[in-house]
C-alpha cells in the first residue's frame, strides 16, 4: 500500500487546499480527466469541477478518488474540512448581512462584479447561475438579493458610495436586453440621493485592492468593519489595524477614479454602445 501522504499547508484555505491535491495527485498520475471519468465511473466534468474548486462533490466520489489513487482517507479528511470551511463561510456571511441592515453608511469598491445592490435579477441571476446555482435554489438566492436592495431606497436610506472598476463595466450578460437594462438600473440608482458611483478606469494601473471586492459599513456606534471577497473566499473584518490599511488602499483608488458626474456618462456612453435588438 502506498504511504499515505500529510496534509502540508500548501495552500491555507480548505477548499482551495482540496482542489489543489486533486489536480496534483492526476498529474502525477498521467491521467486525463476523461480517463478519470472512464476508470471511476463519473461523468469527467465533475473532476474538471472539483480541480477548479466550482464543487466539491460528494463523499461517495471522494472515497472512490481515495482508493484509486491509494491515498486512504487523506482527500476525505482534506474534503471534511472544506465542507466545514464552507458552513464557517456561511456563518460570516450572515454576520455581516446582519450588520450591512443596521450600517449607517456604506463604501465598496467592484473588481469584477457589480455589488449585489446594485444588481438587477438578470444579472443576478447569470452571476449565480455562473457560480454553480441552479434550480428552486438559484431562483431563491435571486429573490434574496433583490431583497437586499431596499437597503437603498427611502429617505432613511444609508449613504452608499461604489467605486466600479471599468472591468466590471466592460463584462457584459450574454442578453443583450438584460445587460441594457442592467446599465440603465446603475445609471438611474447613480442619480439618488446619498449614492455616489465612481468608475475606475483601466488607464488607473495597479493598486492595493485589484485582487479583491471589499465593503465598508460605519455601525450605529461609529465603528467600521469591512468585507472582502474573491471569487470562492470571504472575510469578515473586524481588527482595526486591517480595516485602516483596507481604508487607506480604499482612499488611493477613490482618488484614481472618475468624479460622480465623469463616471455616469461613462456609464451612458456604455449604453449607446450595446446593440439593439432589431425585433424591438
Amino acid at each position: 500500500m502506498p504511504t499515505r501522504r500529510t496534509v502540508t499547508g500548501r495552500s491555507r484555505e480548505p477548499r482551495a487546499r482540496f482542489a489543489e491535491e486533486l489536480r496534483a495527485l492526476r498529474a502525477g498520475h498521467g491521467h486525463s480527466l476523461r480517463q478519470l471519468g472512464e476508470r471511476l465511473g463519473w461523468d469527467w466534468s465533475l473532476f474538471g469541477k472539483m480541480e477548479n474548486g466550482e464543487t466539491l462533490g460528494g463523499p461517495e466520489v471522494v472515497e472512490a478518488l481515495d482508493q484509486h489513487y491509494g491515498t486512504p482517507g487523506l482527500l476525505l479528511a482534506l474534503w471534511e474540512l472544506a465542507v466545514s470551511d464552507q458552513t464557517q463561510f456561511k456563518e460570516r456571511y450572515r454576520r455581516y448581512m446582519a450588520l450591512e441592515a443596521e450600517a449607517t453608511s456604506l463604501w465598496h469598491f467592484a473588481v469584477s462584479v457589480l455589488p449585489g445592490l446594485l444588481q438587477t435579477p438578470g444579472y443576478a441571476r447569470e452571476v449565480l447561475a455562473a457560480g454553480g446555482l441552479k434550480g428552486e435554489e438559484l431562483a431563491q438566492q435571486v429573490e434574496a438579493r433583490m431583497g437586499r436592495r431596499v437597503l437603498l431606497d427611502g429617505e432613511d436610506a444609508p449613504p452608499f458610495r461604489t467605486i466600479l472598476s471599468e472591468a466590471v463595466l466592460r463584462t457584459p450578460l450574454r442578453d443583450t436586453d438584460e445587460w441594457r437594462a442592467q446599465l440603465e438600473y446603475v445609471s438611474e440608482v447613480a442619480e439618488r440621493p446619498g449614492v455616489t458611483v465612481h468608475v475606475l478606469p483601466q488607464s488607473a494601473g495597479l493598486h492595493g485592492l485589484v485582487g479583491s471586492a471589499v465593503m465598508f459599513l460605519r455601525l450605529p456606534d461609529g465603528r467600521p468593519v469591512a468585507y472582502t471577497e474573491n471569487t470562492y473566499w470571504g472575510e469578515l473584518i473586524e481588527e482595526h489595524a486591517h480595516i485602516e490599511r483596507l481604508q487607506r488602499n480604499y482612499d488611493v483608488v477613490r482618488d484614481l477614479a472618475l468624479s460622480p458626474s465623469e463616471s455616469r456618462k461613462f456609464v451612458l456612453r456604455l449604453l449607446e454602445e450595446v446593440p439593439c435588438d432589431p425585433s424591438n
